[in-house]
């Protein structure tokens, strides 16, 4: 028997292809990826730590925005486990229709080392390029853990930053780190 070690990637276009269960896998890896100190807490979050109670409605809001021309999400399994995720979106002002955006980038603590986070990241490039027409997409990651060196690695360009935009803790203030990808 052969073990699936290398990851899988579907995408989800619609809320409905969302079923229950990968609802609950994407709400259990979004909940255990906060908690470890990644860089993917939502606004409506509360402190951490985040529980399923908190998590659960925005992994909703998220799907609920799903649409072919204008959300996608994409997943990635090793062995029919959830690894990794991730939200793309059109801007939806007509001036920026040709940007999108990338959101709630996340690998699993379980599945990092393995790809998937770059697996994730090229695949987006594809789909948003090829799928939806985009010409450009953006994203914001929070300064301080080294996470704009992987953006790099994958081929984006840092464009900016906003000085001490992310308040952390009291105390602990980081940028926001604004990144770029010419399709």
């Amino acid at each position: 028997m052969t073990v699936q070690r290398s990851p899988r990637f579907a995408q989800f276009t619609r809320p409905d292809d969302v079923t229950p269960n990968l609802r609950k896998e994407l709400t259990d890896c979004w909940e255990d990826v906060a908690n470890a100190g990644g860089a993917v807490l939502a606004t409506e979050f509360p402190p951490l730590p985040v529980s399923t109670h908190d998590v659960a409605p925005v992994v909703d809001g998220l799907v609920g925005t799903l649409d072919p021309g204008r959300g996608r999400l994409l997943v990635a399994t090793v062995g029919g486990s959830l690894a990794g995720w991730l939200v793309l979106r059109r801007e939806p002002h007509p001036l920026g229709a040709h940007c999108g955006t990338v959101n709630h980038v996340q690998t699993h603590p379980r599945f990092r080392g393995l790809g998937i986070g770059a697996g994730l990241m090229h695949r987006v490039h594809d789909i948003a390029r090829d799928e939806m027409g985009l010409e450009r997409l953006q994203l914001s990651t929070r300064g301080g853990l080294g996470l704009e060196d992987f953006y790099r690695k994958v081929g984006w360009e840092e464009v900016g930053r906003w000085p001490g935009a992310l308040r952390i803790a009291p105390g602990d203030d980081r940028d926001a780190i604004l990144m770029s990808l010419v399709l």
